[in-house]
């Protein structure tokens, strides 16, 4: 096996780095960091001019370089680096340029952002251990830094919950390729892994607010990158989301109002499209600011822990050069193909931007569950299994079987119609997914093929079940090792309920045999006849192939 060639630290021998797409807007602030680090530069692109205008300013090499066309120019340096894209647009050959450097015994690292491109370049593993090179795909922001932080904040856990998102400031440049991979993505599906298993996703959907280092509150929206194919199997989560955002609240639905036209109308985004786009983004570029953030948090049964940074003075758009910068500060690269998976350490990230006005802060607080604030100690006193259902940290599945009883009558219809209850049926497949969100859990209860859900929250100690427009208080009870759930006030919408108003609820949660079982009765208010009862017993539903997307979600 040939020996891997030298990659220095800052303060070692100069390496000779080919940087393909050093004048786009990531890529010139790679190379600007690797020329400050020592190393010997060389900008390439099809545009001649603007490869020799950037590395005029910068005190490198330029040259042309179409990665279609002639690479002979690979052999004259260590390492390649492509920071063009977009990297979904590459073709019907779309490693080319890869296996072009494995075949001059050349180091190839790329700035990708797109989890198929990412993902696929595992498959030149075999040659670039044959050929004793560092084939790295995706050494950015994602998934190379992400999952460096993710790493450190699991503190030798298995996550529950990767959340991730990228914030930048609206004066921050945009550049064309990563405008055309988000429009590309909006209103489109994509995989998403939620709960241990694949659900189908809408680019630029979802809506979530993250905290940045002072206070700085950012709404990100979802979309897809590598961390959501590649963390699943690699970390083993339950769940992986990321989001990204943009600063001004006008682009940000401007962009949901695009998505929502691409759901119903899926037509294609074309580079004038884009153009369009980047003119407009450009009008309001005097708008907002330079300050930029990402942030990481993983939560765990035991612990919420968070990593983020925030970027003054226009130095967010660096944050992608910083894991291709820190690993050429190595003494050696790691040989073989694949994703950039914690390619890097946080540590080493960090070290990477310490010379940029970029602030970052660690956080850790407790795992605390909403039964448990309600609860207290008490929870603690819960049999094991009936505590297990009621520690969902991102998303939990659980399945079973049921029996449902209807009462008869019309007031017992009229209101298990408004209620969304099941009908009545001797033996039918039960599933329950709980998903945590801001403000508590929202129960999902499927009944063969009928589904009804309600939102659950803790205010001031008390248990609230939410169907809207009625709201429930729930005397939640410890006794006897079982959860009993008594109705104890009630209203609809503001205005409360008299308690000859309320239902009445019977229902109770208990361990037999190793086995959770539930039995929900719900008396009609005024004639306190029955309205439903449902009893059966669930179990954790099986993870779902983490590697495996299946091919109507991609």
């Amino acid at each position: 096996m040939r020996a891997a060639r030298p990659c220095i630290s800052k303060a070692a021998a100069a390496v000779n780095v080919l940087l393909l797409g050093g004048y786009g807007v990531f890529g010139a602030r790679l190379a600007k960091l690797l020329v400050v680090d020592g190393h010997d530069v060389c900008i390439a692109g099809r545009s001649l001019r603007a490869a020799q205008t950037c590395a005029a300013d910068l005190g490198c090499r330029a040259i042309q370089m179409d990665r279609s066309q002639n690479l002979g120019a690979l052999t004259a340096h260590d390492v390649v680096i492509d920071a063009a894209g977009p990297f979904h647009t590459y073709g019907d050959d779309p490693y080319r340029l890869a296996r072009a450097a494995i075949a001059a015994g050349v180091h190839y690292l790329d700035l990708a952002d797109d989890a198929g491109f990412c993902a696929g370049i595992a498959a030149l593993d075999t040659d670039a251990r044959a050929a004793g090179v560092c084939v790295l795909s995706g050494l950015s922001s994602v998934p190379a830094l992400s999952s460096a932080a993710v790493r450190a904040l699991a503190g030798g856990e298995v996550p529950s919950v990767i959340d991730t998102a990228i914030l930048p400031g609206n004066r921050a440049p945009r550049g064309l390729s990563v405008m055309q991979s988000i429009l590309s993505q909006a209103g489109r599906p994509m995989p998403l892994w939620r709960g241990n298993q694949w659900e189908r996703g809408f680019g630029w959907s979802s809506p979530a607010d993250y905290t940045l280092p002072g206070g700085l509150v950012r709404e990100g929206w979802q979309i897809a990158v590598p961390d959501q194919r590649l963390f699943p199997a690699h970390f083993g989560a339950e769940t992986v989301r990321f989001c990204a955002g943009l600063e001004l609240g006008v682009m940000r639905y401007g962009l949901a109002l695009f998505a929502g036209l691409r759901r119903l109308w899926p037509f294609a985004v074309t580079r004038p499209l884009v153009q369009v786009f980047k003119g407009l983004a450009g009008a309001l570029s005097p708008f907002g600011s330079g300050r930029g953030g990402m942030s990481v948090t993983v939560t765990t049964p035991r612990a919420h822990r968070s990593w983020s940074l925030i970027a003054e003075d226009g130095d967010g758009p660096y944050i992608p050069a910083i894991p291709a910068r820190a690993l050429l500060r190595r003494s050696s690269l790691p040989i073989g193909a694949g994703p950039a998976l914690e390619a890097i350490t946080l540590a080493e990230a960090e070290a990477a931007m310490s010379d940029l006005a970029v602030t970052t802060k660690r956080e850790e607080v407790p795992t605390t569950f909403m039964l448990e604030r309600v609860l207290g100690p008490k929870f603690k006193d819960l049999p094991d299994l009936l505590k297990a259902i009621h520690q969902t940290v991102g998303v939990s599945r659980w399945q079973g079987r049921c029996v449902v009883l209807r009462g008869s009558g019309l007031w017992p219809r009229l209101l298990c119609a408004v209620f969304r209850f099941p009908p009545a049926q001797p033996d039918v497949a039960v599933a329950v997914t709980k998903t945590v969100t801001p403000h508590g859990e929202t129960w999902e209860r499927q009944f063969g093929q009928h589904r009804f859900k309600s939102h659950l929250s803790v205010k001031s100690g008390k248990l609230l079940e939410a169907f809207w427009p009625f709201s429930f208080v729930i005397g939640l009870q410890l006794r006897g090792g079982a959860l009993h759930y008594p109705v104890t006030a009630g209203r609809i919408g503001p205005i409360p309920l008299p308690r000859w108003l309320l239902p009445t609820s019977e229902a109770r949660e208990f361990v037999s045999g190793e086995v959770f079982h539930f039995d929900v009765v719900l008396l009609a208010p005024i004639t306190k006849g029955l309205m439903v009862r449902y009893s059966g017993n669930l179990i954790a539903k099986e993870r779902g192939d983490p590697l495996s997307p299946p091919d109507d979600l991609l």
